[in-house]
């Protein structure tokens, strides 16, 4: 039973429980195990994904529980923790990839919302997910589906098979399941196929063919085309044409550039499950199951991540025909490319868990055993699209910059070139294309091995309440990661684009010990604690956990439950192992601001060149880092009036402490600044690392310290925060006489509060109340949905599943990080309706009709986002699929 080592009879315990079971899946319409869960009422929080253009795991589906990290969910699957993603999330978080489980493959989904460790360890601080695959069948059955959208795209084919085999002592389980479903582009949908026109301001054009100053007032364009943009008119579809910008000038530009990328991906899976038991005595069994993934992905950024620029290489250059710095900025259109299809990045994932072991009784007692043996591997290739940064310098300084002319006469950094601007607004063929361009391979990998023995004795000895129940689990293993980039894009090969690598492993063990004891026939009280120990780097990092839960049953019919512990995750490999990458960014030079007469404490009145200094930052992982801990604790109720009826609520509390983030520059700085004067003994440890890690040039001024530089900040313990919610379930069935049966089921969650605090001297955030807090500001605060299913004989059945996404801030919001700006609100609640409709016409053929999203809807439309905008809509919170419709036929050669 999830949530338990010990076996029960009990339903409910003090630990809340959500099961959604297969057929729940498919009778609401879910089309993959990620939207099963990613539409619970526990995933309250925004996560990156397929819409989001640009992001580091565009191939990867994940979420975020009650606004916690992605990372603080442990999943499991037949109970045993599944592999880590080889890809980091926003470029450097670990998180689990929900995509490639197969749906038909699964049983049930248990979800365990709050702090889990002293049962699971590691990672299990916002809660548990453990996905039952199905470990029986009568006979061969074949499920074929197929759907499409009705705005266009996202067709989608699947086809499974699963087949069962029995004999005296042995049985196998055999399914395999393929699926592919075609890309939904920007263009097919109204909302994301042009610049939003319904804005703060008038739709602006795309900058498709710009020449700029680099002195003038911002953001100065030169338009030097003589033929008016004539000549790249067939571009972009035909969209292309002269583009005049406020303030700013005149440029060749298309207001359909935003349609070209893809909002769903290409998708294509194939996987394989198989689950085997051989009696091999009346007390001892082997078991043994695999589960292969193996999954191809495509998708588009969009055409604004395509272009090339004078920028990237040269800073600006000199056109002494203008007497100015100027750059160009020129984006390569669909007809340049032959055809946006033909150059998406691709991603290619395999991966697989194996697990052998056996169980059984020792001897004629009540003690129970299980040891086995967990593997999972998985491994990522990312073929990406790029620009070689040499050849396509060279086809520009070629075809349009002509030969260099020299350095510019004012400070002799610049390039003198004099373009011809003529060649410049001018189309090219995709040869000329394809001839400085190419993809990248990047590869990684994560593996876990896993030994696990168990003892179980569920009649330890007796209480007034009945047995008491006892298990111990040992565990051991080791585990690794390796994120090997493309060598070109680490040594400057491709243009505009860098890349981070790292690689690391460790090793562990564990052991967990639970009590199950019911003090009275009213009262029983589950103890339980755990001790995790990992090696890196030749030190250990360790840490205990441990929870208490109640329960108390007054009479039959209520239960009242509370939970009280702690719970942890240990440092990622990544952020332990991941290798340096670099940033810009800016930081108050304190100390100079001191030496030049001013208060440090009122920085802003510091000269700006002090004040709000640009420095290079460096970041990495670190193996000092120390374990995120957690103080959590939940109670609640749960009501069962009649026997077809329950109600649950439960309040849950989470205080988290020790979170990594890298290390302040800006409290680096006031460290050095506080060395300088003497404050801190210049000898100490802070003031040592302040000097190292802040690097300076050299002064012109001796009465000054040099101009900052760089600035290393590594990965370090230092964030914490808290969260408050409540959760709440109802499930009703009753029969209606000759018209058959209905069954009712809704769940609740509402984020009551959320506080942040990046580093110990800052302030604590109230994430609910400042929007432009990233990534919780923007989190749904409320989330409901329910289910009506009506069965009114046995060939037929229908459902109705809706699901209500609370409101979310508007974009104003987020730039003003306020509710009191004008403008600034919060958008209204978006309700999505799913329908299924299931007839059998013979006991062994199910002929379903699933219509998802049925009105249509498309996220509410954000009036708040300017005109330049690409899409009026928080990609992380919403997506414009809108009416999907399916037809499934399940046929079962068995019984």
């Amino acid at each position: 039973m999830t949530g338990s080592l010990i076996p029960q009879t009990e339903i409910e315990t003090s630990t809340p429980t959500v099961t959604i079971t297969a057929q729940e899946m498919k009778a609401r319409g879910f089309t993959t195990v990620a939207e099963a869960l990613q539409q619970s009422s526990f995933a309250t929080g925004t996560v990156q994904g397929a819409a989001t253009s640009g992001s580091f795991t565009q191939g990867a589906q994940t979420l975020s529980m009650f606004g916690l990290p992605v990372g603080f969910v442990k999943y499991l699957i037949d109970g045993r923790p599944m592999g880590d993603f080889p890809g980091l999330y926003n470029g450097s978080d670990t998180f689990n990839n929900l995509s490639g489980i197969p749906m038909d493959m699964v049983d049930h989904i248990d979800i365990l919302p709050g702090g889990q460790s002293s049962l699971y360890g590691s990672d299990a601080i916002a809660g548990v997910i453990n996905i039952v695959l199905k470990k029986h069948v009568d006979g061969p059955s074949v499920d074929v589906r197929f759907g499409t959208h009705s705005g266009g795209g996202g067709t989608d084919r699947r086809i499974s098979f699963s087949d069962g085999f029995s004999g005296d002592k042995f049985n196998l389980l055999i399914g395999a399941q393929f699926e592919h479903t075609s890309p939904i582009w920007g263009y097919d949908r109204s909302l994301t196929k042009n610049y939003f026109t319904q804005g703060t301001s008038a739709p602006v054009a795309s900058r498709d063919y710009l020449v700029y100053s680099a002195t003038k007032r911002s953001n100065a364009y030169y338009f030097l085309d003589p033929n008016n943009c004539a000549n790249v008119a067939s571009q972009f579809g035909g969209s292309e044409g002269v583009q005049h910008r406020p303030n700013s000038g005149t440029y060749c530009g298309s207001l359909n550039t935003p349609g070209y990328a893809t909002v769903q991906n290409d998708d294509k899976s194939a996987n394989l499950y198989t689950h085997f038991t051989y009696d091999v005595t009346d007390n001892f069994q082997l078991y043994g199951d695999l589960l292969y993934n193996y999954e191809e992905q495509k998708y588009f950024v969009g055409s604004g991540f395509t272009w090339w620029g004078t920028g990237i290489d040269y800073g600006a250059y000199y056109d002494p025909k203008l007497d100015d710095f100027v750059n160009l900025q020129r984006a390569f259109s669909p007809e340049d490319v032959g055809g946006y299809n033909n150059i998406m990045n691709k991603q290619y994932e395999s991966s697989y868990m194996l697990s052998l072991g056996g169980k059984g009784t020792i001897g004629q007692s009540n003690w129970d055993y299980d040891v086995g043996f967990t593997h999972s591997d998985d491994k990522l290739l990312e073929h990406n699209f790029q620009r070689l940064d040499g050849p396509i310098d060279a086809y520009f300084r070629q075809h349009v910059l002509g030969p260099q002319q020299g350095m510019d006469p004012y400070y002799g950094a610049y390039p003198i070139f004099t373009p011809d601007y003529s060649a410049f607004y001018t189309p090219m063929s995709p040869a000329d294309f394809r001839s400085f361009t190419g993809y990248t391979d990047t590869r990684a990998k994560t593996w876990d091995n896993m030994l696990r023995g168990q003892l179980t004795n569920a009649s330890l000895f007796s209480l007034p309440g009945g047995d008491a129940g006892v298990a111990v689990v040992l565990e051991g293993g080791n585990q690794g990661w390796a994120y090997v980039p493309d060598p070109r894009l680490l040594d400057g090969q491709i243009w505009g684009t860098t890349d981070v690598q790292g690689a690391g492993h460790r090793s562990r063990y564990a052991v967990t010990t639970e009590f199950r004891l019911p003090l009275l026939s009213q009262l029983t009280a589950d103890v339980s604690g755990r001790y995790d120990n990992y090696k890196v780097g030749g030190q250990n990092v360790n840490h205990g956990t441990y929870n208490l839960g109640i329960e108390y049953r007054p009479f039959d019919t209520l239960l009242l439950r509370g939970r009280y512990g702690t719970a942890f995750k240990t440092p990622t490999l990544s952020d332990e192992y991941q290798g340096l990458s670099g940033y810009y960014s800016f930081v108050a030079d304190y100390a100079n601001c001191a030496r030049l007469g001013y208060d440090p404490g009122n920085v802003t009145s510091c000269p700006s060149k002090y004040s709000d200094v640009q420095y290079f930052g460096q970041q990495s992982g670190s193996t000092k880092l120390q374990p995120i801990t957690a103080k959590v604790w939940s109670y609640g109720l749960v009501w069962a009036p009649l026997d077809q009826m329950s109600v649950s609520v439960d309040y849950l509390h989470w205080d988290i402490n020790n979170e990594v983030n890298t290390e302040s520059a800006d409290q680096m700085s006031n460290t050095e600044y506080l060395c300088d004067v003497g404050t801190l003994d210049m000898s100490s440890p802070s003031c040592q690392n302040a000097f190292a890690q802040i690097t300076r040039g050299t002064s012109t001024d001796p009465s000054l310290l040099g101009p900052i530089q760089k600035i290393y900040t590594p990965k370090v313990n230092v964030s914490n925060e808290q969260v408050n919610a409540v959760t709440a379930s109802f499930n009703y069935a009753h029969g209606i006489g000759s018209l058959g049966k209905l069954a009712f089921r809704a769940s609740y969650s509402d984020e009551l509060k959320h506080t942040t605090q990046a580093y110990p001297n800052d302030p604590r955030i109230d994430v609910l109340r400042h929007p432009a807090a990233y990534p919780n500001g923007t989190d749904f605060k409320t989330k409901v949905n329910g289910s009506l299913t009506w069965i009114p004989n046995d060939q037929w059945s229908g459902t109705l599943y809706v699901n209500r996404y609370g409101r979310s801030p508007n974009y104003l919001a987020t730039v003003y990080d306020n509710y009191s700006h004008a403008g600034t609100g919060k958008l209204p609640a978006w309700t999505l309706y799913n329908l299924s409709v299931t007839y059998n016409p013979i006991k062994s053929l199910a002929l379903s009709f699933l219509v998802n999203n049925v009105l249509n809807k498309m996220p509410p439309i954000d009036r708040s986002y300017p005109g330049t905008s690409s899409v009026p809509y928080n990609t992380d919170n919403y997506n414009v699929y809108g009416r999907a419709m399916y037809i499934e036929a399940k046929y079962s050669f068995g019984k």
